[in-house]
């Protein structure tokens, strides 16, 4: 049998790679009577804010060939609601739980991390600077190296807990924005968040989705992601958490092949509840053909 734990730096161990994406599965606890939540390695939850947001008017998603774009704006509940409503359910969570961190200022982030920080069944904090759906905040943060280099400075000396910071591919190049993080203490970088995206209703003319312009996701943007953690694993030695575009089990080896030591699903997640299963299953089927006893045995050993 195959060992599929995996290691995400020094502070995070992952009974298996495979993690839920920020924003495609709630909380983590609202699915708990659909699926069996102990198939994941850990949970990402739904960006938080200091403050509840309504997020954007709709329409707010709409699906496209290969994909979806959606401009949810980063809705939730807030962060001390989510300490209030949720933390009996997470607290007996059997994998890791992350909380996923956004705002409109640095101080707004700070102060979310901080509230947080009282809740000793988290496990660590995914800083989402690079969402393109927002009018504030968001993807300016994760865009400008000498922004990034600011706050990631500042989070981690907020935290001793796996800090790790979700970087985006609408940008020149990535790489500087992944070294940025880890000269700054960043314990490993998640990428990729969504690629802009835009679609027109061709009767109305008008566009689909409220904000014209949102963030795409789905199997349309893998090979992106995949391009952009090989250019990153050579850029930098902190872990890789890949996501974008995973939908099965082969996905998965092409990212940890690229790069990746784990992996988030993410739109997935709305039309097949059992990947993770599955995803499963291929891996401990794939390590037994191929002779490979751990999962670590194929991080980046793709022939590139």
């Amino acid at each position: 049998m195959i060992d599929l734990s995996t290691q995400i730096g020094p502070k995070l161990h992952l009974k298996n790679p495979i993690l839920t994406a920020s924003g495609t599965f709630g909380y983590g606890d609202e699915l708990a009577d659909l699926i069996d939540l102990s198939r994941f390695g850990g949970i990402v939850t739904k960006s938080l804010t200091l403050h509840p947001r309504a997020g954007n008017p709709s329409p707010r998603v709409t699906e496209t060939t290969a994909g979806m774009i959606n401009s949810i704006g980063l809705a939730n509940i807030g962060v001390d609601a989510f300490i209030e409503q949720k933390s009996e359910s997470l607290r007996s969570f059997p994998g890791k739980v992350i909380a996923n961190i956004a705002g409109r200022t640095e101080d707004e982030y700070a102060e979310t991390l901080k509230k947080l920080e009282s809740q000793e069944w988290i496990a660590g904090y995914e800083m989402n600077v690079s969402c393109p759906n927002v009018r504030e905040g968001g993807i300016e943060f994760g865009a400008k190296p000498e922004i990034l280099d600011r706050i990631v400075e500042r989070f981690r000396g907020l935290t001793d807990r796996f800090l790790m910071i979700k970087l985006s591919p609408n940008v020149t190049d990535i790489r500087i924005l992944a070294e940025v993080c880890q000269k700054r203490g960043a314990d490993a970088v998640s990428m990729i968040n969504t690629v802009y995206g835009a679609a027109i209703d061709i009767k109305t003319r008008k566009p689909l989705i409220n904000t014209v312009i949102g963030g795409l996701s789905g199997p349309a943007i893998k090979p992106i992601a995949v391009a952009n953690i090989i250019k990153t694993r050579r850029a930098v030695d902190i872990p890789i958490v890949g996501v974008g575009g995973i939908t099965c089990g082969a996905d998965v080896v092409e990212f940890l092949l690229a790069g990746a030591s784990a992996v988030e699903l993410g739109t997935v997640n709305f039309f097949n509840l059992n990947a993770a299963a599955e995803i499963l299953e291929f891996l401990e089927e794939y390590g037994v053909a191929q002779g490979i006893g751990s999962i670590a045995e194929l991080v980046g050993k793709a022939k590139v």
